[in-house]
Formats: structure tokens, C-alpha cells, sequence
């Protein structure tokens, strides 16, 4: 399976510490290292360890992350001949705190990557040749996805899009879209009320999806996920796999990744929606974005093992 990439890389600085920092409050105690990241590059990387042709669209800086997060997606046999390097702008960079519960707080500075233009993805997506679904979060320019998703519209492929970081959209691109991943925060904002029940994401949900989106997966972190489409009014629940968290920083990234994967697979939406919910579950149990990332065989072994026990 083909499936391109239209998004951003980051390297993440990490700081594991037992509790964030208030506003103005200093704390010392913490664990620092460095992890390519970056939802984009994420996403790809989860693709890509599951079986996936990858091909990473995206901007990095003419620096020493931008070079390191070309190679670390080169080791993943990811082509990152569509990743632009920019001769002035920094590549980006996530500022992110872990606590001891595995939760955490992140600070981006986009850099290069709200440098990807138009024109960058339309040149690369005539250049990927053909391929089977695009994967999208929003940490570049809007116009970036409109191009994107209106190409692969074109060439009959399918639009997976992960509304993060949350904005309101239009319905002229979520009409584009075939599955739209929000968090639960992320649908709140999109339709403009905070959730505080299952029926406040059942009346979001019908919302969202009277403006276009074919289907609709709200992930709920420990409590799982929740699918909603013309065919599911009521929403159809996909459980998660209960773990030991250490660091959530990549859980959505490797759920839409492996979402992705699923369904190019021919996998039904609920079946591919438990399939990325497994991914999901193994890559809070380690630290770091795309070190947590779990490879096809051990998603594998994570099924059969927890369905052995039940």
C-alpha cells in the first residue's frame, strides 16, 4: 500500500518530570533527551513500521534537527525526497513535558514547517505517483491541506485528517475528508461548545458530520474511541486496550497512522479503528514520540496475547 504524508516534523525536547510546572512555578528533578517528532513525521513513521510505502511531504531547516529528522525517517525507508529544506527558516521544534502519570504538556514553535506551500505539495503529490489514501494533521498552512486533499479526491484516494492542533474548518474541506480523527478536546473546538458527557459528543458528532465529513472517529485517550457515520447514528464504541502509561505524547499520531494502514488493508472501520487502538495502547507504554512507535509483528503479538486472557 501507497499512502502519502502532508504534514510537519519537529524534533521534540523532552523533560520527564514528576509533576509540570505551574504558571510561574521552576522545578528541578527532570530527565532530558531529544526524539525525532512532529505529527506529520509521526504519522508516517507509524505507517511505516506497520507495513506501509510512506512518502513524507513537509519543510524542514538547512540545520542540525532538519538533517537528523530526514535521516531518522531515511532509517525507516520512508521517502523523504518530497521534504523541502528551507535555506533560512529553523525546522521546527516541540517544547514537551512528561509527568510521572505519562501525560504531558507541549509547546510548538512551527519553523519551517508553516513554510510548505501550495505549490510544495502539489509538485510532490504529481511526483508520488499513485497511491491510497492521504493522512493529514494541521501543522501546516491550511492551504496546504486544501491542496492536498482536493489532489487525492482526484486520483480516487482516500483523506484521513486529524484535526490537530483543533481549528474550526469549512465545509468545503471536510467534505473532502472520508475520516475525521478529533480528540475529545478537538471536537469541542471544532463545533464550538466544551464536552462534558457522552451526549454532548453524540450531538457534536452529528454536527461535525452534517458538514461533510463519510465518517468521523472521536479518540478518548484511556476510554477508547468512538465511531460515528450515516450508518452508526448512535456511535460505535471501540474499547482500549488497558496498559501501564508511561508517555502519551504519540498515542493519536500511532492510532490515525495505524488507522490508516487498517483501512488501505481493507479492514472495516471498527476492525481497523481496534487495530489502531492496540498500536495506540503499546506506544504509551515507552517514552518518546517516534521511539514509541510499535513495529507490525508486536501489534500483532499484543492482540493475540490480551485476546488469550480474556
Amino acid at each position: 500500500m501507497n499512502i502519502v504524508v502532508v504534514g510537519s516534523l519537529n524534533m521534540d525536547l523532552v523533560v520527564r518530570i514528576p509533576i509540570i510546572p505551574k504558571p510561574g512555578e521552576t522545578r528541578l528533578g527532570g530527565v532530558f533527551n531529544t526524539f525525532p517528532g512532529g505529527k506529520g513525521a509521526n504519522q508516517a513513521v507509524a505507517m511505516a513500521r506497520l507495513g506501509a510505502h510512506v512518502t513524507m511531504v513537509g519543510c524542514v531547516g538547512n540545520d542540525a534537527f532538519g538533517q537528523e529528522m530526514r535521516a531518522s525517517l531515511d532509517r525507516e525507508r520512508i521517502d523523504t525526497s518530497r521534504i523541502r529544506v528551507h535555506p533560512e527558516e529553523a525546522t521546527g521544534v516541540a517544547l514537551i513535558q512528561v509527568d510521572k502519570q505519562g501525560q504531558n504538556s507541549i509547546a510548538v514553535a512551527a519553523g519551517a514547517n508553516f513554510h510548505l506551500t501550495s505549490a510544495d505539495v502539489e509538485k510532490a503529490m504529481q511526483a508520488a505517483g499513485e497511491f491510497d489514501a492521504l493522512v493529514m494533521p494541521l501543522e501546516t498552512p491550511l492551504d496546504t491541506i486544501y491542496t492536498a486533499a482536493r489532489m487525492a479526491v482526484r486520483r480516487g484516494a482516500r483523506v484521513l485528517l486529524n484535526p490537530a492542533p483543533a481549528q474550526v474548518l469549512e465545509k468545503d474541506l471536510l467534505q473532502l475528508v472520508d475520516v475525521l480523527v478529533p480528540n475529545e478536546y478537538e471536537i469541542g473546538l471544532m463545533v464550538g461548545a466544551p464536552l462534558a458527557s457522552a451526549g454532548d459528543i453524540q450531538a457534536a458528532a452529528e454536527k461535525l458530520l452534517a458538514m461533510g465529513p463519510k465518517n468521523l472517529i472521536v479518540t478518548l485517550g484511556s476510554q477508547g474511541a468512538i465511531l460515528f457515520n450515516d450508518q452508526t447514528s448512535q456511535g460505535v464504541s471501540i474499547p482500549a486496550w488497558p496498559v501501564v502509561s508511561v508517555d502519551t505524547t504519540a498515542a493519536g499520531d500511532c492510532f490515525v497512522g495505524a488507522l490508516a494502514v487498517g483501512i488501505c488493508e481493507g479492514k472495516s472501520l471498527p476492525s481497523a479503528a481496534k487495530f489502531a487502538s492496540a498500536a495506540a495502547a503499546i506506544s504509551v507504554t515507552r517514552p518518546g514520540a517516534q521511539p514509541s512507535l510499535p513495529r507490525r509483528e508486536e501489534v500483532e503479538q499484543f492482540v493475540k496475547e490480551r485476546s488469550l486472557l480474556k
